[in-house]
This record gives C-alpha cells, sequence and structure tokens, in this order.
C-alpha cells in the first residue's frame, strides 16, 4: 500500500510516499480503510524528533483517521464495513491503518470522512479541557486563545454546545472571521491598530470578567489573561505554542481566588484505555447533530502530505487541514 513515512527526522520536507506491506491487526485492534486522515500539530512535531513519544524509524506518520472497519476483534461493537473515526497517533497517511479497540469511535452517517478526520485528538481534548478540568457550567463566559486553530474552534463549538458565551482572542481580522464562523460571540484582537492588548476590550465585553481562560498559546498574554478572569475564575494551560512557558505569582491566586489548572489531554487519557470512548461517547449526539464539526480549510492528496504539514509549520492553518490517502 501506498504510505507517507518518515525516514529522517528533518521536517515535514523530508517526508516520502513509499510502497510498504499492509499493517496486521492486533488481537486489540481495528483494521481501517482510511478515506481521509487529519492533521495536528504533534504529525508536525513527529517530522522533527520533538514530539514525547519517538517512534523507531522509519515509520508512517498520521495521527488521526476516519475510513471504514475491514476487520476488527470479536465483542469490539465493530464490524466490516462500520463507519468510524480514529486515533492512531502513527500509521494514519496510508491507505489502511490500525488502530486500538479503545481509540476507535462510531462515526454517524450523516457526519463526512473529512470532518470525521478532524475530531479525535481537537475534540476530545476540547471535552478534557472544558468538561474536566474547567467544570464549565451553562451561561458562564469562556475566553479562548488561538481561537482560529484546531483546538480553538474545538473549544469555541464545544462551548456554545454547553451553553456557554466565547470570547474568542485572534491574531488578525481574517482569524476573527473564522472564529465567529465556529460560533464565537465576540472576537478581539490580541494586539489592535492602536498597540491596546486584548485585555481592556475583553472586560469591556465580559463586565467584571469572564469564567474561564483556555490557553493552548502561552508566552507573554498570560498575565493579561489572568486579569480578565473574574473571582472564581479558572484559567486552563493547555501548551506553550508561543515557546515561552510563563511564570504565575501565586499572590495573584490568593488574592483574587483564581485558578490556574493543568490541563494536558494525552497524559490524562493515556493512562486510562477506556477514558478516550467515553468522552466519544458523550459528544456524540453533539457530532450527529452537526454541533462539533471542523471547519475543513483545505485538502490534499497523499502525494502533497509534506505541504499538507507544512501549513502548520508555517502557522498558516485556520480550521483543518485534510490529507486523502486513496488520491
Amino acid at each position: 500500500m501506498r504510505a507517507v513515512q518518515v525516514s529522517r527526522l528533518e521536517g515535514p520536507d523530508a517526508v516520502e510516499v513509499v510502497e510498504i506491506d499492509e499493517p496486521v491487526a492486533g488481537a486489540d485492534q481495528v483494521l481501517i480503510d482510511v478515506e481521509a486522515a487529519g492533521v495536528v500539530f504533534p504529525d508536525l512535531l513527529l517530522t522533527r524528533g520533538e514530539y514525547q513519544m519517538r517512534p523507531e524509524l522509519p515509520f508512517t506518520l498520521g495521527s488521526e483517521v476516519a475510513g471504514t472497519v475491514r476487520t476488527a476483534p470479536e465483542g469490539s461493537g465493530f464490524s466490516p464495513g462500520d463507519r468510524v473515526a480514529a486515533l492512531c497517533v502513527v500509521g494514519g497517511f496510508a491507505t489502511s491503518v490500525v488502530a486500538p479497540v479503545g481509540q476507535t469511535f462510531p462515526l454517524p452517517d450523516a457526519v463526512s470522512a473529512d470532518i470525521g478526520a478532524g475530531l479525535p485528538m481537537n475534540y476530545l481534548t476540547a471535552h478534557f479541557v472544558l468538561g474536566l478540568r474547567g467544570r464549565l457550567a451553562a451561561g458562564e463566559t469562556v475566553l479562548v486563545h488561538g481561537a482560529a486553530g484546531g483546538v480553538g474552534i474545538a473549544c469555541i463549538q464545544f462551548a456554545k454546545a454547553r451553553g456557554a458565551r466565547v470570547v474568542a482572542v485572534v491574531s488578525t481580522e481574517g482569524k476573527a472571521e473564522v472564529a465567529r464562523a465556529a460560533g464565537a460571540d465576540h472576537a478581539v484582537l490580541v494586539t489592535d491598530a492602536d498597540g491596546k492588548g486584548f485585555k481592556d476590550a475583553v472586560l469591556e465585553i465580559a463586565g467584571p470578567g469572564v469564567d474561564i481562560v483556555v490557553d493552548p498559546v502561552g508566552g507573554d498574554r498570560f498575565t493579561d489573561s489572568l486579569r480578565t478572569l473574574r473571582r472564581g475564575g479558572r484559567l486552563l494551560v493547555v501548551g506553550f505554542t508561543a515557546g515561552d512557558i510563563p511564570t504565575v505569582k501565586v499572590n495573584r491566586l490568593l488574592l483574587r481566588n483564581i485558578e490556574v489548572v493543568g490541563a494536558a489531554w494525552g497524559e490524562w487519557a493515556w493512562g486510562d484505555p477506556a477514558y478516550m470512548r467515553t468522552q466519544w461517547d458523550e459528544l456524540l449526539d453533539d457530532i450527529a447533530a452537526g454541533r462539533l464539526a471542523p471547519p475543513i480549510s483545505a485538502t490534499y492528496p497523499l502525494v502533497e502530505t509534506a505541504a499538507a504539514v507544512g501549513e502548520l509549520a508555517e502557522r498558516r492553518v485556520t480550521g483543518k487541514v485534510v490529507v486523502h490517502p486513496r488520491e
């Protein structure tokens, strides 16, 4: 079969389309014929050897897929021909892939393969970040940084599906449009045309402050994010795409009764084999109804996977980039 292989850790431009043997499913694995594979930030890191998991070279790239089941273990709940999405971590940019049963999820008939391939990583992250760690309640106000990216859009949609108001923080007017299209009630720039930061604009919108800040960015916006919180507010640390890891003076937390909460979905999920399927089942009604659906910004054939992953490297992605392995 055709597959995108990483044989040297030199970034997305070094990946190659090669012919390899089809995978063989183990006792607890589902064999999936792949229709679409989503591109996620860990794929970029894997091409550079910068991800926490480092597969032995060479390996097939691709973390999440949608397709149809070819074979499944007895008692798994899956049968040949079932439409599924899956988090395979590696192997997805290929015509076939194996995924653990616990990381394979039923895909409603109304949901396209492209959308299905964009759901597992970002939307399970949003469910964990806001639902479990953020304790989101209907009627609360959520500020989302990086709101035009994959995790940001997932958090916007999840928050809206749970009855929250959303303020998106973005870097450009074009990304503000993306955030509003995803459901954000308001969108503000990190820095406006007059050089003013986002804090004042957020407080004008949200009165005494927001209940939750989702921060996958970090860097120098962290302190102003704390200042946008109301009493009892929670800042959820999701990542550091800005590169710099901020620090916090804990007296700020004490004096205003606010929280800084770590929200690392992967660390939590990998420790509980049943957790991802539980999450998916809780999201399934919203997925089937289209309330949770990543906007597809670009699709690529398998031979152009390097360009697809390169979009992440160049920070040009708004929405979801998808690879079609059978094209």
